[in-house]
């Protein structure tokens, strides 16, 4: 299998942690978004979303959406609860990731840390912190009983929020306000097969 992806993107990265965690051979190969590579008419041809993740299956078949790839590559192994509840619970939070976490996390991050906070997206960065914060928080709440999201199985939904997550400092979250979101960091990083973003 290939994976076109940028692992300095919390979205490629959880598709780099699983596939570690999971010990799946594979190709990766690297897009700079910045340089517009997703807008390649090569790469249009893969996902006319012109976004990243993709993963190419060795039949050719063709999957985006980083969540999506998180579930076909753990369908069948413990990252992915066997009962219907906890199963939903762990959708639920990857929904959460999408619709509540990254839009803010990673957005915060990719105006500080890969534009430089330019002047004309200042107002909208500091927008973004209180509902970046507003997830931490629950976030933090959830983790007070549990290990884990939904439980102390290490899940695909923890894989998904960690990646933005673990980084959030970048885009101006202090993280030591957080210390279940702290502890929780700490018990990804200690799995064995883990690996760094940048690694």
């Amino acid at each position: 299998m290939v994976i076109y992806g940028d692992v300095g993107s919390g979205n490629c990265y959880k598709i780099k942690l699983l596939l570690s965690l999971l010990n799946i051979n594979h190709r990766w190969i690297h897009v700079d978004i910045l340089e517009k590579e997703t807008q390649t008419a090569d790469f249009l041809s893969l996902n006319p979303n012109g976004k990243i993740p993709v993963l190419v299956l060795d039949d050719g078949r063709v999957l985006s959406e980083s969540n999506a790839i998180l579930g076909y590559l753990a369908e069948g192994t413990k990252f992915i609860p066997t009962d219907p509840f906890i199963k939903a619970k762990m959708y639920q939070w990857m929904f959460f990731e999408q619709y509540s976490h990254e839009p803010f996390i990673a957005v915060a991050r990719f105006i500080n840390k890969y534009l430089g906070l330019p002047s004309e997206r200042i107002e909208e960065y500091h927008n973004l912190q209180p509902k970046g914060h507003k997830a931490l928080t629950i976030m933090n709440k959830a983790l007070v009983d549990h290990d884990y999201l939904v439980g102390n199985q290490l899940t695909i939904a923890d894989i998904a929020l960690y990646a933005y997550t673990h980084v959030a400092e970048e885009g101006g979250f202090d993280l030591r306000l957080y210390p279940n979101i702290q502890a929780w960091c700490q018990k990804i990083q200690q799995h064995s097969r883990y690996v760094s973003m940048m690694e």
